[in-house]
Order: C-alpha cells, then structure tokens, then sequence
C-alpha cells in the first residue's frame, strides 16, 4: 500500500472513531406515542394490521420495512427521519447524540440497581423538567442546574455507563413516561429534605418516589 492510500486509510478510521453515533428516532423495541403514530400512518397505508399498541415488535418492524421498500428509503426496519417524513409524521425527538449519552450517564448514576422502568421513568423526569417553566429548556441545562441531581456532586455521574442505561434513555427520548408525567423523584429512605415530600405523589417504583 503506498503513502496516498495508506493515508486515506488513517482519515477514514478517525472519521469512524470520532463520528457521533446516530439516534434512530424509533426502532424494534422502542414505545411511546411517536411508535402509536408511526402504527396508525402504517395502517391508513395498508402496511400494518396489528394492534396499535405503541410497541415497536417485529410486525411493526415488517411493515416498516414493506414501507420503506415502496417508497425508495434505506429498508433497515428503523423509523429515522425520513421514514417519519414519508410517513407524514413530524418527529418531536430533536435529541442529538450528545444528548443521547447525556441523558444516558444521568441515569445510570441516579438508577443504578433500579428495575428497567424505575430507569425509564428516571430519564422521563428529565424530559418533563425540559417544558416545565420551573426548569431550564434544555437536557444539558436540567441536569447541571445547581443542586438538581446528587450524582453530579458524588462523583456517581462519572462512572462507568451501564447498557441498560442506553437502553433506557432511548425509550425515554422517545416518549416512555412510567414516572405518569412527573418532574421530581426520590428515595423515601434517605431523603433528608422535608419540602420533597410535600410534593404531590404520583407512582413509586423501586426505591425511588415520583412526585408532580
């Protein structure tokens, strides 16, 4: 291999190193209510017969495929923008990849050891601090407000990420809320600040308390 390609070679692998991993929008496995929508366009279409569920299964899977094939778009089963478009469907995940690993890290240091929901439901109260007025307008700003999260201060924010945490901030960002819409949680057994448990409860889920 001579020098030109060899150094070609070397930019394509730190272009692949360095590139941001993409956010599918919604894929198999995901829920919510941009999933119901994208079942709902499926079946006006003729594409899909199931349950609209808000489940991303493998029928969903198939006819987005099936979609995809008709209508000239990467067939890979994943409802990323362009399928969304051709769907007619305006996506409300502006998420980047930033933000993807952002909400990721916070959850795996605020629920870690939590059942998978309780880790959902985690990344869902950041989503709801973002349109709340109380709270800034953006991911990053929510979870560096002062005094916001306690893993920001302990050092638990800078650990290692654990899988289910991507896993979690997925669903999250697109649109999974076990929390029923909450924008304050803790943990009943070691909370020390009284004005929390003034807040309005809405649903417990392992050891940590979901509050309006």
């Amino acid at each position: 291999m001579n020098k030109f390609f060899k150094i070609v070679a070397l930019v394509l692998i730190i272009a692949l190193i360095t590139a941001p991993a993409a956010i599918a929008v919604s894929m198999f496995g995901s829920r919510g209510d941009e999933v119901t929508a994208i079942q709902r366009k499926l079946s006006e279409r003729g594409y899909y017969s199931a349950g609209i569920d808000g489940i991303f299964g493998t029928a969903t899977k198939n006819a987005v495929v099936n979609f995809q094939k008709d209508n000239a778009l990467t067939p890979d089963g994943i409802a990323g923008p362009n399928t969304l478009s051709a769907l007619g469907i305006d996506s409300a995940n502006s998420y980047n990849s930033a933000d993807y690993q952002l909400l990721a890290r916070l959850i795996s240091a605020e629920a870690r050891g939590e059942s998978y929901m309780g880790q959902v439901a985690v990344g869902a109260v950041v989503l709801n601090r973002i349109s709340h007025p109380s709270f800034p307008d953006t991911l990053a700003g929510v979870i560096y407000q002062k005094g916001a999260f306690s893993c920001i201060a302990d050092g638990q924010f800078d650990e290692p990420v654990s899988d289910s945490a991507y896993s979690a901030a997925r669903d999250a960002l697109n649109g999974m809320d076990p929390s029923g819409g909450a924008i304050y949680y803790f943990n009943p057994n070691t909370a020390t600040n009284s004005w929390i448990w003034s807040r309005p409860h809405i649903v417990t889920i392992g050891n940590h308390r979901f509050c309006a």
